[in-house]
């Protein structure tokens, strides 16, 4: 390991521990820690409804009068099930969720819980299950499900994925109470029980639709589930743009090298005239446009960057670029850079929006921020299939030898299936911004 590496590492491992002393000294006191909001008033349940496992998408598609008129039905059930203890939330074990009214999106929790033998519960995400909660024993009788892993794992992720399973079996004894801290940006969920990490960097799938991405906001739940369960300190803190990317640009740095220097385009090749380098970024001259690239040949590799549109913003991604022509049709593609957002572009083709193989394969909508805001994203090329992942939330993956609707007749896109190429930027005459440029080839 590069000592510079181990130097990181162990500066992240220090920080880590005087967060968590603080956080500790804070839940010791009942108080919600600096920059912290209580999600619990020690009153009532203001600011709480029910929920049960239901996909937020079809609820949040409701009318107004019909959300109010299910907030109130599922209020007199949450009646029924939940109590007040002192500084604890209670269940019987039965009944809906308790469901936070707002709806988050990048945001760290806190909370301590106290369970019973064979009892099972979660916590929901933006309303999607769950950080599993459950008996670790034998005796709890789901060791088949893999219980014997013990509680804070990705349970309803598919089988063999990351984060599925706790690292390690952190749970306490029955009659000790347990603490979770929950970090997520975009689908990314990282998590400590009892301050040991069980969930490193994971993506949270969508139990409700395994091709599509998880809501961007969404409630906090609390699952009732066949036992008594308590709950305490519950704390949330909402995370802002700069700490989410940060977050994001942290994880698995291993083999990704800079291939921007942040002064000059120097190892970049193509319209380098039509681009500038303005505050450590790379930009396209307003008006100006063309293809510049790394001038460096890739076959599989990963990219991750920042980006900044102005509003209406248009650019590109050049994959597997050959070095000439129209990056589209010449090469693997090229991957939209573009403000959904803009009225000029409410009806584009739906492979034509941020995100999408230009032509070829649709992405996901609306996880993008707010315009002149920076954005995170991360690009896979591997073989003939590509996958995006922005702001932490993947919204799309594509085998391009495989395109089922394209634009224009397949014939059109001449080097979807080229298998070396440079990566670049596609100007279009608006004034993106591009920094912080990380490249790793899988030779």
């Amino acid at each position: 390991m590069k000592l510079s590496n181990l130097f990181k590492r162990v500066a992240s491992l220090i920080a880590t521990f005087i967060l968590f002393i603080g956080i500790n000294l804070s839940l010791i006191a009942g108080d919600a820690p600096k920059g912290f909001k209580s999600l619990f008033n020690g009153e009532d349940l203001s600011g709480w409804w029910g929920l049960g496992t239901e996909d937020p998408a079809k609820w949040m598609a409701l009318t107004p009068e019909a959300l109010l008129d299910k907030e109130s039905q599922s209020l007199e059930d949450i009646a029924k099930h939940w109590s007040i203890d002192g500084d604890e939330l209670v269940n019987d074990g039965k009944g809906l969720y308790l469901s936070t009214k707002k709806n988050y999106a990048d945001f760290e929790l806190l909370l301590e819980y106290k369970t019973v033998a064979k009892a099972d519960s979660g916590i929901y995400l933006r309303g999607i299950p769950q950080v599993q909660i459950w008996d670790y024993t034998k005796e709890g009788g789901k060791w088949n499900i893999g219980a014997d892993k013990g509680s804070g794992g990705l349970w309803n992720n598919s089988k063999g994925t990351a984060g599925k399973d706790p690292l390690v079996l952190a749970d306490k004894p029955f009659g000790e109470w347990n603490k979770f801290r929950i970090i997520m940006v975009g689908e990314r969920v990282t998590i400590w029980l009892n301050e040991k990490m069980v969930v490193d960097h994971a993506r949270l799938e969508n139990f409700f639709n395994r091709k599509g991405p998880v809501p961007m906001a969404g409630p906090i739940q609390l699952q009732t589930h066949g036992g008594e369960i308590r709950w305490r300190n519950i704390f949330v803190r909402e995370i802002g743009v700069t700490e989410g990317n940060k977050f994001l640009a942290s994880n698995d740095n291993d083999g990704f090298k800079k291939v921007f220097n942040g002064n000059d385009l120097d190892g970049w090749a193509g319209a380098t005239d039509n681009y500038e380098v303005k505050n450590g970024t790379i930009q396209c001259k307003k008006g100006s446009g063309g293809t510049v690239y790394v001038n460096e040949e890739l076959s599989d590799f990963s990219v991750r960057f920042e980006y900044k549109l102005p509003p209406g913003g248009n650019n590109g991604l050049a994959i597997r670029y050959p070095g000439k022509g129209d990056t589209a049709y010449v090469g693997m593609c090229e991957l939209q850079v573009l403000d959904d957002t803009a009225k000029k572009y409410a009806k584009l083709h739906p492979a034509q929006y941020h995100g999408s193989a230009y032509g070829m394969a649709a992405a996901a909508r609306g996880y993008q921020r707010a315009v002149g805001d920076w954005n995170f994203q991360q690009v896979t090329v591997v073989g003939s299939s590509i996958m995006v992942e922005m702001n932490g939330t993947q919204i799309l993956n594509a085998d391009l030898s495989k395109v089922d609707k394209p634009m224009y007749d397949i014939g059109k896109f001449k080097g979807r299936l080229r298998k070396m190429g440079y990566f670049g930027f596609a100007g279009h005459g608006d004034a993106v911004s591009f920094r912080n440029v990380q490249i790793k080839s899988f030779k």
